[in-house]
């Protein structure tokens, strides 16, 4: 247990500390400091970690404790808090100059035909500047940026009529000059499994990854991509309160935030007067807050805007510019999640002019679902170690420069619903994923590593793809994402989460070998929900994993068997059912338990799982199987449509010999189910699988 700081903690280092500190020595500082320190002092988190990373970075108990004493000196006098403004501007006449950390930002005055500083701290707008300093620090002249300033007085110029006696005598931005630190990164990285290495990312970005479901873990790794994907548009929408601007905000010096309002072209791009490229020329990442307020100073912003989130470029009269900027827009729902759903859809808290536009959501190529992150409270925020953010962020700019997108070829292969702005999407959110995960461009990704990134690509775009649906626009309709991972693969889909009913059915297609059916019942027990789930592998025989197995559907599940033996080329082709093993479970949903009537869902289910193929979304299967092959009558097929209905399936398949008893199927049933008839086992497998 190391002593308490004098501030009052007490921290004790676990295993991922100690491997931290020992593979990034002097690049990690205890996150605890760091939120002691931007309390006190009007500055962001990294302009503090940038201190605290020069004269902290150590697990030295006593080191800490004198590089804090200096931390606390360099913060308690350089940084101007309200009301000392006159005071600090005192100093700089008595003493000749002062030194300050502030923003400095700088414009050029055509009058005198020179630079002016800002100092927004110590309300100085005219301060002297050098041509050579604002040429070497551009970005002062957009949003500016955090540095230690030393101030001079100059008391001669005070003397001459619009004398600018305030001059900028030194400047050093607050951010890394190493330009070798992905190397030492990605030496680091390679001492950690993924997992240790995702909770190194998340503390050092100041959360406590032990006490979060991996969902969160995978919505606050989203929120890094952006830093290190060239053109990445992101929308984040959620409750309030969840940090969801904090990261660009607090952590990088790359990153600019545009609070709720107008947003001017000029600014944001180029500006057509004067020339000066705009914010996304100058940042990494340009994230518009409290988004449902931003509103353009121009008619055709939000087009320009499109145009920049499709081609990375925007026009200055003939000239094409091109950017690498990120936009992110976040912000808050005013309800839950299943009630924007109900009311409309998931884009509604944007502005007026991008809410409904289908091809400005095309061009997003991650919803980042914000309601997957708990509120933040003291126990999010991490007291161990984690990487200096300005380390961090001066890795996340030059990954910027690479791609992964070649470890996908040949190794993922997308399926046909993703059209070529879905893939370029999903495509890039891969390759951001992975170079989070893996900064080293030579280190060899697992299939874990990159299935897990390529299912959570699919399901931020698939979001976005499932509100233009909702909008209505038939091009859309077609939303089942899926892929295949390797030539031998099976085809899985991904859904998201908002969309998934864990009772009733929904309209994705189920895994391989999984199939919803309807058990006919009879005297003793109601019709009833079930789903069969087949797995396969080597060996021999049907095991079912029920305990015990319902005498019913033992019957129907030995009817099946036999007819895939006794059929197996018509069924399956040339593949042997005889040289698997199959292990069948079955899953009520109602009162009914016996599963009795279920055979020719059970074929399709054992077929499905050596062919690998997925039952169609939404579809439920009804009829039973002699062991000679012929299909049972159903009788009663109107009940059985109802309850289909009742739970959600969009198809219902049944024995063509029940055709004529739907005649009383009522006109309202009737449009809510698309009824399809098979005339034997084949012909239903051939109508159940996806084309």
């Amino acid at each position: 247990m190391n002593k308490d700081n004098e501030k009052g903690y007490a921290v004790e280092l676990d295993d991922l500390d100690r491997k931290a500190t020992a593979a990034f020595e002097g690049y990690v500082v205890r996150k605890d400091l760091v939120r002691t320190f931007s309390r006190q002092f009007p500055v962001p988190t990294y302009v503090v970690e940038f201190l605290l990373g020069r004269y902290c970075a150590t697990i030295d108990e006593s080191e800490i404790q004198e590089g804090l004493e200096i931390v606390q000196k360099q913060l308690g006098s350089r940084t101007v808090k309200a009301g000392e403004e006159n005071l600090f501007i005192s100093r700089t006449r008595e003493q000749g100059s002062v030194k300050i950390i502030d923003i400095i930002t700088a414009r050029l005055d055509a009058k005198s035909d020179s630079y002016v500083a800002s100092l927004p701290s110590l309300r100085l707008s005219d301060v002297r500047i050098t041509p050579e300093m604002v040429k070497e620090n551009e970005r002062m002249l957009t949003g500016g940026f955090y540095a230690e300033v030393t101030l001079g007085y100059d008391a001669s110029i005070a003397q001459e009529k619009g004398g600018r006696p305030f001059g900028i005598d030194n400047l050093r931005a607050i951010q890394l000059s190493k330009r070798e630190v992905l190397a030492v990164l990605a030496k680091g990285r390679a001492g950690f499994s993924t997992a240790e290495w995702r909770d190194v990312l998340l503390r050092s970005v100041g959360f406590e990854p032990s006490d979060l479901s991996e969902r969160a873990k995978d919505a606050l790794l989203l929120r890094m991509v952006p830093f290190v994907e060239r053109n990445y548009n992101l929308v984040e929408l959620g409750p309030r309160g969840t940090g969801k601007s904090h990261l660009f905000q607090q952590v990088s010096p790359y990153a600019h935030l545009i609070s709720g309002g107008k947003a001017s072209v000029a600014r944001m791009f180029v500006n057509n007067a004067s020339g000066q490229r705009g914010l996304v020329c100058q940042y990494d990442v340009v994230c518009f807050d409290e988004v449902s307020g931003v509103s353009f100073d121009q008619k055709d912003g939000v087009n320009i805007m499109k145009g920049y989130m499709e081609s990375g470029e925007f026009s200055r009269g003939k000239e094409s510019i091109r950017a690498d900027g990120s936009i992110v827009l976040v912000g808050n729902f005013e309800v839950d999640v299943e009630h924007q759903q109900r009311v409309g859809h998931l884009f509604g808290p944007l502005p007026p002019e991008m809410r409904n536009d289908t091809a400005f959501m095309d061009r997003i190529h991650c919803f980042l679902p914000g309601w997957d992150v708990p509120k933040l409270n003291p126990s999010m925020f991490t007291n161990h170690f984690g990487l200096v953010s300005d380390f961090l962020s001066e890795c996340f700019t030059q990954l910027r420069g690479q791609s992964r997108v070649a470890t996908l070829q040949g190794r993922v292969f997308w399926g046909g619903a993703l059209s070529g702005r879905d893939l370029n999407g999903v495509s890039k959110t891969v390759s951001g994923l992975l170079k989070l995960i893996y900064p080293d461009e030579s280190a060899q990704v697992s299939d874990e590593d990159l299935e897990w990134a390529v299912r959570l690509a699919l399901e931020v775009r698939r979001r976005v793809k499932e509100q233009q649906k909702r909008i209505g626009a038939a091009e859309f309709r077609n939303t089942h994402f899926s892929y295949t991972i390797g030539t031998e693969g099976v085809e899985k889909f991904v859904s998201t989460a908002e969309l998934q009913s864990q009772s009733g059915i929904g309209d994705e297609p189920l895994e391989c070998g999984q199939i919803w059916t309807l058990s006919t019942g009879g005297q003793e027990e109601h019709p009833g929900l079930f789903r069969l789930e087949v797995t396969e592998g080597p060996g021999s025989g049907v095991r079912v994993l029920n305990n015990p197995v319902p005498a019913p559907f033992k019957e129907s599940i030995r009817c099946a068997e036999q007819n895939l033996y006794a059929r197996s080329t018509q069924l399956v082709g040339d593949r042997d059912p005889r040289a698997h093993e199959f292990s069948v479970q079955i899953r009520g949903f109602d009162a009914a338990k016996s599963g009795a009537k279920t055979g020719v869902a059970s074929l399709i289910a054992l077929s499905s799982a050596l062919l690998r193929k997925s039952v169609r979304g939404g579809l439920v299967v009804v009829g039973e199987l002699t062991l000679g092959g012929s299909v049972e009558p159903v009788f009663n097929a109107v009940t059985l449509a109802e309850l289909a209905i009742e739970k959600g399936a969009k198809s219902l398949l049944l024995p063509v010999a029940s055709r004529k008893q739907l005649f009383d199927l009522s006109d309202d049933m009737a449009t809510k189910l698309d009824i399809e008839f098979y005339q034997d086992a084949r012909d239903a497998l051939l109508k159940a699988l996806v084309d």
